[in-house]
């Protein structure tokens, strides 16, 4: 499976337009080689290198699984994935772009295809959704970028 953008490579920067410097939308995704066996797709975002620990930007359960013989998911910039919002760092659920402090922070952009469908309630936790996940990952792709201020 593999997670890419058509707004910033791996490793790479992330546009101003894309965090709170900017228009603070969420960047364009797309989701490859979704394997067999698929009941939903789960997307996590965070920021490891937050003064606080692990900064959650986005988290969304219960993504539907396209159909086809080679199924792509495709989010456009701006746009949440159908599913279920979880709680950002902020206490709120959508997408909060990249907003360091000071410096050059890293943001990964996982997606989990997991063999169930977590049923997590709006708002849940990142927490809450990779302890439902445990056991179910069938595959995960990370696209990192870096932003700095």
């Amino acid at each position: 499976m593999d997670l890419t953008s058509d707004a910033f490579e791996h490793e790479g920067a992330i546009p101003a337009r894309y965090t709170c410097d900017g228009e603070d939308l969420s960047p364009p995704l797309s989701i490859t080689g979704i394997p067999d066996g698929t009941a939903s797709l789960a997307l996590v975002v965070d920021d490891p290198d937050a003064p606080r620990g692990v900064w959650d930007h986005w988290v969304v359960s219960d993504i539907p699984t396209p159909g086809g013989p080679s199924p792509t998911l495709i989010i456009p910039a701006g746009q949440a994935p159908p599913g279920t919002p979880g709680a950002n760092s902020w206490g709120r659920t959508g997408y909060g772009g990249p907003c360091p402090p000071s410096g050059t922070h890293r943001y990964f952009f996982v997606v989990y295809a997991l063999d169930i469908r977590p049923g997590l309630p709006p708002g849940a936790s990142k927490a809450d959704l990779l302890d439902a996940a445990e056991g179910h990952v069938l595959a995960e792709a990370t696209l990192m970028g870096r932003y700095g201020r």
